[in-house]
């Protein structure tokens, strides 16, 4: 019979690999932000007409939500990778 060990998750290398998850996160939305702007001139002309702060929201929030989409998401394969293992 195997000896129950703890989670992953919730040693130090499991939340590195979540902290490297959102950092990848954070480096995608930053990339697909870029992106939207340059490929989509509505977009960068609603932004140039609400000013510096509207920049700041719409990227932050950008950055935020692709951040949580991909720590949720290693969260969940890093949970599977222990169940397989």
């Amino acid at each position: 019979m195997r000896a129950k060990k703890s989670p992953s998750l919730i040693s130090c290398a499991g939340l590195i690999k979540l902290m490297t998850n959102a950092m990848m996160g954070a480096a995608l939305g930053l990339s697909f932000t870029l992106a939207l702007i340059l490929a989509n001139p509505a977009v960068a002309e609603l932004l140039k007409d609400g000013g510096s702060g509207t920049i700041f929201v719409f990227v932050v929030t950008m950055v935020t939500t692709f951040s949580i989409g991909a720590t949720l998401t290693g969260a969940v394969l890093i949970l599977n990778e222990d169940r397989e293992s």
